[in-house]
C-alpha cells in the first residue's frame, strides 16, 4: 500500500509530505483548491507524462517521491527481484522534472527508464478517473474490465503467445509463397541446365586432361620428329653424338687420373653423365613406342573439347570452371526442392499453430462467458442499490474464430435494460449520463475487489450522483476499503463520511504566491468539513448535527 507521498515544487504545491493509512481515505476541499493535485503528482511517480505546468513557477525543478509497503504485493516483489531493484519490504518511486521538462526516474534510488516506472506502477496503484465510465463504452475497455475481474493473466499470456507464433509462421509462409512463382520458373531453367550437364557428364579435372591430350595429339607429328632429332643428337650422330663425346671425355679423364689421383672425381661425374644420357635416350625411345596418332580417337577428343567449350560459353563460365558450375546448379536445384518441402511443412505448422491458438482462445472464451454471468448478477444487484431498481445488466460474449487477435477471438458488448419491458441493448445506446455513471461506478467497485492492485484511487467518480445513491456509493467504497487501500476524491458528504480517515485540501495565498496544502482531519474537524459540504458557507447547528449523524452512520 501507499505509505507516504512527498511533493516539492509541483504546480501550486511548494511542499507536502503526507502519511497514509490502510482503509478508505476521503479527500475533500473547495472547488479549485487542488484536490486532484496529489493524484496528479502521484501519477508522475507512476510514469505519466509531465506538462508545462508541472514545475512550480520560480522553481528549477519539481520532485515527487512515493513510498510503498510491499507486504501484500507479491507481483511487485517479483518484478523488483527480476529487475534487481528489491529493497526489503518497501519500495520508493521518485521522479524529478526540470523546468525544461527533462525528467529522471528512480526506483529504490536506482535510475531507470520511464517504461520501468510505468510497469511497476501498474502493480502498485490503480486510478479511476471521473470520466472512466466513458471509456466503458469502448469494447476494448469492456474486454479489459472483464479480464481484470476474471484474472485472466495466464490465459491471456497463452493466447497472446499462440497468436504471435501463429503470425510469425504465417509471415514465413507468406514470404515463401510470394517467391513461389519465381522459384518455379528458376527450377524449370535449372532442371534443363542440369539435365544438359548431366548428359555431358563432365568429371572433375577432365577439362585439363582433355586439353593436355588434345594438345599432344594435335602436335603428334612434330613430337615424333623432335624425339628422333633428340635421339640423333644424343647417340646416332656419326660426327659426334653426345654419348660418344662423353665416352671420349671419360677416356681422357682416366689418363689424367693416372697422373694425379685428385682427378678421380672427374671420371666419376662423367660416368654419371653418361648414364643420364643413356637413360634419357631410352626414355625417348619408350615414349616413341607408346605414341600413337589415332585419327579416330583424336576426332572424338576434339568433339568433346568442342562441346565442352560450347557449354562453358553458354553458361558464361571458364571451361575449367564448368564442373564446379554444374555442382552449384545441382545444389541450387536441391535447395529449391527443399523449399517446396519447407512450404509444405510451414503450411502444416500454420494449421497446427492455428489449432493450438484456437484451443487456448476457446478456453479463454469459456472462462469469459462463465465470469461474465457472475459479473452480470453482481452489477445488476449493484445498479439496483444505485437507484436503478428495474435495471438489468448483461455481458454478451461472442466467439468468432475468424476474429483472431492477441486477446482471443471474442467480441464483448456490455448490454443494459433500464426499464421493464425494454430489450437488452448496448450500453452506449440506452444509458443516460447519470445511469452510465452509476453503472460504471458499480462495475469499477466490483472489479476493483478482484484486482490484485493494493491501492485504488477514485477521482470524483461520483459525479452525477446524489442523495441516497451517494450514500450507497460511500458504503461500497468503504466496504472496498476493508480489503484494499482506497483514496476517494469527492464533493459529496455522503461519500466522504464513509472514509476511515479524511484529508482536507486547502488553497491559500502568501506573499503574492498561491500554495495548496493537504492535512489530515480529526473527528471534530471532519464534522465541520462534512457540515460545510452539506450546508455550504453557512454552517448552522442543524448542519453540524446532520454531519455528526452522517459520520456516526
Amino acid at each position: 500500500m501507499l505509505c507516504q507521498l512527498s511533493i516539492n515544487n509541483f504546480a501550486i504545491v511548494r511542499f507536502l509530505e503526507l502519511d497514509f493509512k490502510p482503509g478508505m481515505t476521503s479527500i475533500t476541499g473547495e472547488t479549485g483548491a487542488g484536490k486532484s493535485i496529489a493524484i496528479d503528482a502521484l501519477g508522475l511517480c507512476l510514469g505519466n507524462r509531465a506538462d508545462a505546468s508541472t514545475v512550480r513557477p520560480g522553481a528549477s525543478k519539481a520532485e515527487v517521491s512515493a513510498r510503498f509497503s510491499l507486504g501484500d504485493v507479491p507481483l511487485a516483489k517479483r518484478w523488483l527481484e527480476d529487475n534487481d531493484l528489491e529493497l526489503d519490504q518497501e519500495c520508493i518511486l521518485r521522479r524529478t522534472i526540470n523546468s525544461d521538462r527533462r525528467s529522471r526516474a528512480y526506483i529504490n534510488g536506482n535510475p531507470v527508464p520511464l517504461i520501468q516506472l510505468k510497469s511497476l506502477g501498474q502493480l502498485l496503484i490503480g486510478i479511476h478517473g471521473q470520466h472512466a465510465h466513458h471509456a466503458m463504452l469502448k469494447s476494448e475497455h469492456q474486454l479489459t474490465l472483464l479480464d481484470s475481474y476474471a484474472n485472466h493473466r495466464l490465459l491471456l499470456e497463452a493466447v497472446s503467445s499462440g497468436y504471435q507464433r501463429c503470425r510469425l509462421i504465417e509471415k514465413e509462409l507468406k514470404a515463401l509463397q510470394q517467391t513461389q512463382h519465381e522459384r518455379i520458373a528458376r527450377k524449370q531453367l535449372l532442371q534443363y541446365q542440369v539435365e544438359e550437364l548431366n548428359e555431358f557428364s563432365l568429371n572433375e579435372g577432365e577439362f585439363e586432361e582433355i586439353e593436355a591430350e588434345h594438345k599432344k595429339l594435335a602436335n603428334g607429328t612434330a613430337l615424333i620428329q623432335a624425339c628422333k632429332s633428340e635421339l640423333y643428337i644424343l647417340q646416332e650422330n656419326e660426327q659426334g653424338s653426345v654419348e660418344s663425346l662423353i665416352n671420349a671425355g671419360i677416356t681422357q679423364a682416366q689418363e689424367l687420373e693416372s697422373y694425379d689421383p685428385a682427378l678421380k672425381s672427374i671420371v666419376s661425374m662423367l660416368n654419371d653423365a653418361l648414364i643420364q644420357i643413356q637413360e634419357s635416350s631410352s626414355e625417348i625411345e619408350r615414349y616413341l613406342d607408346k605414341l600413337e596418332l589415332d585419327p579416330e580417337y583424336f576426332e572424338q577428343l576434339e568433339q568433346r573439347l568442342s562441346k565442352l567449350m560450347q557449354l562453358s560459353r553458354k553458361h558464361q563460365v571458364l571451361p575449367c570452371a564448368l564442373y564446379e558450375h554444374h555442382q552449384e546448379l545441382l545444389a541450387e536445384l536441391n535447395s529449391l526442392d527443399s523449399d517446396e518441402d519447407a512450404l509444405t511443412q510451414l503450411e502444416e505448422q500454420v494449421n497446427a499453430s492455428r489449432e493450438s491458438y484456437l484451443t487456448h482462445a476457446k478456453k479463454l472464451s469459456q472462462s469469459r462467458s462463465r465470469y461474465a454471468k457472475e459479473l452480470d448478477k453482481k452489477v445488476t444487484q449493484s445498479i439496483h442499490e444505485l437507484s436503478m431498481p428495474k435495471g438489468k445488466f448483461c455481458i454478451a460474449v461472442t466467439f468468432n474464430e475468424d476474429l483472431i487477435s492477441p486477446n482471443g477471438c471474442d467480441s464483448i458488448e456490455f448490454q443494459v435494460s433500464t426499464n421493464p419491458g425494454q430489450p437488452m441493448q448496448a450500453i452506449s445506446k440506452v444509458a443516460s449520463g447519470g445511469e452510465l455513471s452509476r453503472i460504471g461506478l458499480g462495475i469499477q467497485v466490483i472489479t476493483a475487489k478482484k484486482v490484485s492492485t493494493p491501492t485504488l484511487i477514485f477521482d470524483e467518480v461520483d459525479v452525477g450522483i446524489s442523495g441516497p445513491t451517494a450514500a450507497v456509493v460511500g458504503r461500497m467504497l468503504r466496504s472496498l476499503g476493508d480489503s484494499t487501500q482506497v483514496f476517494c476524491v469527492t464533493h459529496l458528504p455522503q461519500v466522504a463520511g464513509n472514509g476511515h480517515q479524511h484529508m482536507f485540501v486547502n488553497k491559500h495565498s502568501k506573499a503574492g504566491k498561491t500554495e495548496t496544502s493537504m492535512v489530515s482531519l480529526d473527528k471534530l474537524q471532519r464534522i465541520e468539513e462534512l457540515a460545510r459540504l452539506l450546508g455550504g458557507d453557512v454552517i448552522t447547528s442543524n448542519t453540524l448535527a446532520n454531519a455528526k449523524e452522517l459520520l456516526q452512520r
